[in-house]
């Protein structure tokens, strides 16, 4: 049964006028009252009461209070226990979350574990957590007129609660997870495995076996491994009911992934090479969403935009969070980005980005939502060549002049342009080794596409002064990273799974935003009243 109270019904009295003015007017300035004001009571509690009957079952806790916790919970990275004693006697978390103070019934300020757990699934596997990110946002933003028309966008990698494994690792935990999912389910079949085998994964100090291998043996280990896990695959092929199992595909997607089949009856199965293997494959049987990243290892990234403003003294809110596995590119982040900040009145006018973002496709796609994207080229010119970028141009983007100076002679548009020059020219010019022109019938030829037109174009700008001005605020997005980390700490989460990571990842930005909100305030208040910052 739904319990909710909507924090913006007026009370007959003022439940907090035992405070004295000091303790009040810290707790408005402070986050307690910008999560009252602004966040509290705009939090979709109807997506969520969707879950609970409207006249079956015992009460629920108030859901305004409880997805309340939810939030402060991952703001102040706290575990499940502290949680609930901060619920339970701490004032700023009472007065944020609207608690009654005067009501001393066990239930009043009080949740159990269960509780907390019950609704934090229903919200991470609705995927709920970004209807209250961008409610509390779009709130924040229009509260405090934050300016929106300048935003930048980066990612960064976090882990989840999870350990690193090598692949012998991989092989054998799944292989252990399997024969306990399979001795609880089914003991009979378990029953008729060979003792060597259960001895050797579900023995005492079994894994730990593993971790003492020597290096010289490291590919024998491997491949015995591989092979107990193949013939485990193949002894419940037939088995529908161990084949529905979850650790059974386990195994079957590490065998895909690690291993080549071959035609070789004592040693069917052949090790893939490390760099035949995935980016996306499993990287460890507790966490199957997480995959790998050349560059940062195993775990999840979330791509992070928020705004920004030249001036000083402005508040700079975290607009957009996606968490997505570790091998996704950020060349294919932007667009998503940019279309989920315009569906809630939060797009920008100019985006800056670093490189991997600002491919030409990007520039173009993000032109067609009236996004200007402001990030430097991939790739550079090999050095002491010359390229489209060294020739001169008119203010209309027409070549007019090759780099010693000489006009074209003929101009032919088709498919791509060429741009012809005359033969004596460029056949007697010192730098024609390094010059893109190709000699021709009648003239040595520029030819180029229109999209190698457009990045010429910018690479003549990334050298002005103008675009070093415009591009050196997207390094305050690592000040923001940092604080991101710093104050929730995201980049090592306690929970598991793409759901999980997201909920935490998502909830923890709209902390940042709290707190920046909070901190603003108190900026503004300062010389007025003399208050601390939160």
């Amino acid at each position: 049964m739904i319990k909710v109270k909507n924090p913006n019904q007026l009370n007959i009295f003022d439940p907090w006028h035992w405070l004295t003015p000091k303790r009040r007017q810290m707790l408005d300035a402070g986050w307690p009252g910008i999560f009252r004001e602004q966040i509290l009571p705009f939090i979709p509690v109807h997506k969520v009461g969707r879950h609970f009957s409207d006249s079956l079952g015992r009460p629920t806790k108030e859901l305004y209070s409880i997805l309340g916790a939810l939030i402060l919970q991952q703001a102040f990275d706290l575990t499940d226990e502290e949680t609930l004693q901060q619920y339970a006697f701490n004032i700023q978390w009472h007065y944020s979350l609207s608690l009654n103070i005067y009501e001393e019934s066990d239930t009043a300020k009080y949740i159990s574990l269960k509780t907390l757990w019950n609704n934090r699934n229903i919200v991470a596997q609705n995927n709920l957590e970004n209807d209250i990110f961008s409610a509390g946002t779009e709130k924040l933003a229009q509260i405090f007129n934050v300016s929106i028309d300048k935003q930048r966008i980066d990612s960064v990698h976090i882990k989840s609660n999870m350990r690193r494994l090598g692949r012998i690792g991989i092989f054998s935990e799944s292989i252990h997870k399997f024969l306990v999912n399979l001795k609880r389910s089914n003991r009979s079949l378990f029953d008729t495995l060979e003792k060597k085998v259960i001895h050797k994964y579900l023995s005492e100090n079994a894994l730990g076996c593993f971790s003492r291998v020597k290096p010289s043996e490291l590919r024998k280990t491997l491949t015995e491994v591989g092979k107990d896990l193949f013939n485990l695959i193949q002894e419940f092929k037939q088995c529908p009911e161990v084949a529905a199992m979850y650790s059974y595909k386990l195994l079957e997607r590490v065998l895909k992934e690690q291993c080549n089949l071959v035609d070789d009856k004592e040693n069917p199965v052949e090790l893939k090479k490390p760099k035949e293997i995935v980016s996306d494959s499993l990287q460890n049987p507790s966490d199957p969403d997480a995959t790998y990243s050349g560059h940062k290892g195993q775990g999840y990234q979330v791509q992070v935009m928020e705004t920004f403003c030249e001036k000083e003294k402005s508040l700079n809110l975290i607009t957009h969070v996606n968490v997505e596995p570790a091998h996704n590119s950020d060349a294919n982040a932007l667009i998503p980005a940019i279309e989920s900040a315009e569906k809630r009145n939060l797009k920008p006018k100019e985006l800056t980005a670093d490189s991997l973002y600002g491919s030409d496709d990007n520039c173009e796609r993000a032109k067609a939502h009236d996004v200007e994207l402001i990030a430097p080229t991939m790739g550079s010119v090999q050095k002491g060549q010359l390229s489209l970028a060294d020739f001169k141009f008119s203010l209309k983007g027409e070549v007019v002049a090759c780099p010693q100076g000489h006009p074209p002679v003929i101009v032919r548009r088709k498919k791509r342009v060429s741009i012809g020059f005359a033969s004596h020219h460029c056949r007697n010019c010192s730098e024609l080794s390094k010059c893109p022109v190709k000699k021709g019938k009648k003239y040595y030829y520029l030819r180029f596409t229109d999209k190698e037109m457009r990045i010429a174009k910018r690479r003549i700008y990334e050298h002005s002064d103008q675009f070093k001005d415009r591009y050196r605020w997207r390094a305050g997005v690592e000040a923001m990273m940092s604080e991101y980390d710093r104050r929730t700490g995201v980049k090592h989460l306690r929970v598991r799974g793409l759901k999980a990571v997201r909920f935490s990842a998502v909830l923890k930005a709209l902390g940042i935003n709290l707190f920046r909100a909070a901190a603003f305030r108190a900026l503004k208040m300062r010389p007025e009243e003399g208050l601390c910052a939160a």
